[in-house]
């Protein structure tokens, strides 16, 4: 069941990763594009496009790879190039709850870089953008976006370095927020229903990483959504 989310649940969605390569019944190694290709980031800040590359499956854990690598795609020259992974056209829900379990490049006792977990619907803002977790300026914040803004906030604590658990319930009208079991923050405003798919990545941004840290392997134990 989800940890420190209460109810009666049942899983809907889940990847343990305990193979040797990824699952593509329900993952696609980059943002939009063919399932081979090198392509852009999800936001043009980033400083890493992504690349099937530097994504593995092994050790029980799903890792996302960055590396410093000039990489020019669409012509622009990015100096990093990392690992990204998306649900998109495979799995998608409205409600339930969503978690992963995750190792998070860090820096001392700060997150370095920008790795995310999030779900995003096909027509953003309008859709709706569900931020579980993004490392920003060192901390473990959450948001959700939509037309009407992108409320949210940072936890307080130490969630760099070692293994924490990254959970939200999303229902009519809220998402709640949950670090390692623990309730951090409540959005109420600007929530959307519809549906949304699963993406997990190990990104770089100059205006929103604390340190930026290369190479840096971003793990993932797993991922599982649960609905009523």
């Amino acid at each position: 069941m989800p940890v420190g989310i209460g109810g009666t649940w049942h899983q809907v969605f889940g990847d343990e990763f305990n193979g040797t390569g990824l699952d593509t019944s329900k993952w696609n190694a980059n943002w939009f594009g063919c399932p081979t290709c090198v392509t852009k980031p999800p936001n043009s800040a980033e400083a890493s496009a992504y690349s099937p590359s530097q994504v593995t499956v092994g050790d029980g854990s799903l890792h996302l790879n960055l590396i410093e690598k000039p990489t020019t795609v669409d012509g622009k020259t990015y100096p990093y190039v990392s690992g990204i992974v998306t649900s998109n056209k495979k799995a998608q829900f409205t409600y339930g709850a969503f978690e992963a379990r995750i190792y998070t490049p860090s820096s001392g006792s700060q997150m370095a870089n920008w790795p995310s977990f999030w779900a995003d619907g096909q027509n953003w803002p309008t859709d709706g953008e569900l931020d579980v977790l993004e490392g920003l300026g060192g901390s473990a914040c959450y948001h959700f976006h939509s037309t009407a803004g992108g409320p949210g906030g940072c936890a307080s604590g130490n969630y760099s370095g070692g293994w924490h658990t990254f959970g939200a319930e999303w229902k009519q009208g809220s998402v709640t927020y949950f670090y390692d079991g623990k309730q951090v923050g409540q959005i109420t405003s600007g929530i959307t229903s519809a549906p949304m798919y699963l993406i997990l990545n190990n990104a770089i941004n100059p205006s929103h990483s604390g340190t930026n840290v290369a190479p840096a392997d971003m793990k993932v134990d797993y991922v599982r959504v649960w609905q009523h």
